[in-house]
């Protein structure tokens, strides 16, 4: 196992610990590692949100991975899937085709556009906002509401 799936295990965990109301499944679901996961799996399901590190004691990676801990469910109303990458070398699919380096992470909508790239860990307020803002979480919520479009 390396260093950095060791990493992220103990985080998940202690992750889910601090979460309380999270279960196992619902945190598998919306946090999980690049690993062979490819951007195409999520086009029309869900808006990955892909974190970057060259390590995962990076200050800003954890300070990222706390903010969005602190409102995951935030997260998850929005379809949101948090997809972790610390390991420069494994060079995933997802790592490949958003070619990062560093610390990034990288918000990316339904339809497969790029909402958000930054250099710096986001409070998950301004990311929900950024979502907020797309016509199709509009769209979303005006159905969830049952309410006719405009």
């Amino acid at each position: 196992m390396t260093l950095a799936s060791l990493a992220f295990f103990t985080f998940a965990a202690s992750l889910g610990a601090a979460q309380g109301a999270e279960t196992p499944e619902t945190l598998d679901e919306t946090i999980r590692p690049a690993g062979e996961s490819t951007l195409d799996e999520f086009l029309w399901v869900k808006r990955p949100l892909v974190v970057f590190a060259d390590n995962p004691a990076d200050p800003r990676y954890v300070q990222q991975m706390q903010l969005i801990a602190e409102r995951l469910d935030a997260l998850a109303d929005r379809d949101v899937v948090v997809i972790t990458d610390t390991d420069p070398a494994a060079d995933t699919p997802i790592r490949h085709a958003l070619r990062a380096r560093g610390f990034m992470f990288v918000l990316i909508a339904k339809d497969g556009t790029i909402l958000l790239r930054k250099p710096a860990p986001w409070d998950v307020r301004e990311i929900s906002r950024s979502i907020d803002k797309q016509p199709l979480r509009k769209q979303e919520v005006r159905d969830r509401r049952g309410l006719p479009d405009r």
